[in-house]
């Protein structure tokens, strides 16, 4: 078997043909090693390697398949987001302040992917405290987007997609507060899944020194190149905390549907705050064209459907606070007033449950525009995008991630196709609260009618 063929397969793929004997954990580890060697310098998307440690892993991992024993994730490769310890690997979250920090515990995702098996072979690269939709650090440097490498490959998570879609691994961790996840599956065409929110722990995901409560808002969860991988992952990774784990145990709904026409979808393709590109909304309105060719039941709009202009405002609030925590110039609020939007997230979350009593997903873009060029602009408040022709606010663009994330529901990134200009296009597929399995098959189920990954231009 050769190199391609065992590093284009899925990582489900892999691990069954691991399991049959028909490879090695060390050679496909080995051969991951040397793609990653061959691939990213130009893209630089796994800045730290942890190559030795990797090989031990995988020589364990044969050890036990050559005894009999079967793991979810056992001896395939695959690396994580920087910003998740990794026991004697530096965390850094980007910034200079923490450079020289290596934890010293492995993060409890971290941790249940080792247990199923995976071998660690390194981290990807993020922005500054993983506040951009761009992976550009002073400790790291910038990733590049391997369909064109003078382009943003996403954020925060960006070294983590553009890792996958170079066909460096078959499967990644990466985090999301603001389309961190989602964005960059978007922007390098490969498939991502935000959780809803505590489905996996967070504990080990927070910059050095921190490791209290909950964030609000913030999850972490997988990427890959199909969506049947993020079903792996998620079940590896979802659960509750060890010591919830006394007395709670997970049971995920199955998928709603199991064919695509059986599901009742509702299409949003424009968002009341923001521009979203002509492109992006032609890929979405012809998706819900042929999903009702189909015979799936597609409504374009719903008087169930919550004020969206003013969930974004409840979203802005709680967002700002989380990410601004210690900073001088941070959001400052009194507790009431933090609590007032907490309330106001709750009865946003209870409009979204009656809606999904009469729809089964709702599809959105991911993000307004395509992959655009490096921003090399530092004030962020300075920053612009242009969506046909038009300049807009650069951070306008969290309202459609956001859209999922005040209410704390599910969403699965999936690619859609491709722009005039060869880049990639997303959909988002938003579920009900815990039915993470719906959003995944869902995308799974547009892969097998549509088509789903494939590989940018050029990969040698």
């Amino acid at each position: 078997m050769s190199q391609r063929e065992i590093l284009d397969r899925t990582a489900g793929e892999i691990v069954q043909a691991l399991a049959a004997r028909e490879v090695g954990a060390l050679e496909v580890t080995d051969a991951a090693i040397a793609r990653i060697e061959a691939r990213d310098g130009p893209i630089n998307a796994v800045v730290v390697r942890d190559f030795d440690r990797a090989r031990v892993a995988a020589r364990a991992a044969d050890a036990a398949l050559a005894a009999g024993e079967r793991r979810p994730l056992l001896g395939l490769p695959m690396t994580v987001k920087e910003s998740h310890n990794v026991a004697d690997l530096p965390t850094t979250w980007g910034s200079p302040a923490f450079r020289g920090f290596t934890a010293a515990h492995d993060s409890i995702g971290v941790e249940r992917l080792k247990a199923a098996g995976a071998v660690i072979l390194g981290k990807t690269n993020v922005p500054p405290f993983l506040a951009d939709w761009q992976s550009n650090n002073p400790v790291y440097g910038r990733t590049n987007n391997p369909w064109d490498l003078s382009r943003s490959p996403g954020g925060s998570s960006g070294g983590s997609a553009a890792a996958l879609a170079a066909g460096m691994v078959p499967l990644e961790f990466g985090s999301d507060i603001g389309g961190s996840i989602r964005v960059p599956a978007a922007f390098c065409g490969v498939y991502g899944h935000k959780p809803t929110y505590n489905l996996i722990p967070l504990r080990g995901h927070s910059p050095p020194g921190l490791d209290g409560g909950p964030i609000p808002l913030a999850v972490v969860g997988p990427l890959a190149r199909s969506a049947e991988d993020l079903d792996l992952a998620l079940g590896v990774l979802a659960g509750p905390e060890p010591e919830e784990a006394k007395g709670y145990r997970l049971d995920l709904p199955a998928p709603r549907q199991r064919a695509l026409a059986d599901h009742r979808i509702l299409v949003l393709d424009q968002h009341p705050l923001i521009d979203t590109d002509r492109e992006i909304r032609a890929a979405i309105s012809g998706l819900a064209d042929r999903l009702d060719a189909l015979g799936a039941p597609v409504s374009r709009s719903s008087d169930l459907l919550p004020d969206l202009a003013g969930q974004h405002m409840v979203y802005g609030g709680i967002l700002n606070a989380a990410m601004s925590r210690g900073s001088p110039e941070g959001t400052t609020m009194t507790a009431h007033e933090f609590m007032n939007l907490q309330d106001a997230q709750v009865a946003l979350a209870r409009q979204w449950a009656r809606l999904f009593e009469a729809f089964d997903v709702v599809l959105t873009p991911a993000f307004g525009t395509v992959a655009y060029p490096h921003v090399e602009i530092e004030d962020m408040s300075l920053r612009r995008l242009v969506i046909d022709g038009r300049e807009t606010g650069y951070f306008d663009q969290l309202a459609w991630p956001g859209v999922a994330l005040l209410p704390n529901l599910p969403a699965t990134v999936a690619p859609l196709g491709l722009s005039a200009a060869g880049l990639p296009i997303a959909v988002q597929i938003l579920g009900g609260h815990l039915e993470d399995r719906t959003t995944i098959a869902f995308a799974g189920l547009l892969a097998r009618e549509f088509g789903g990954f494939r590989a940018p231009p050029g990969l040698s």
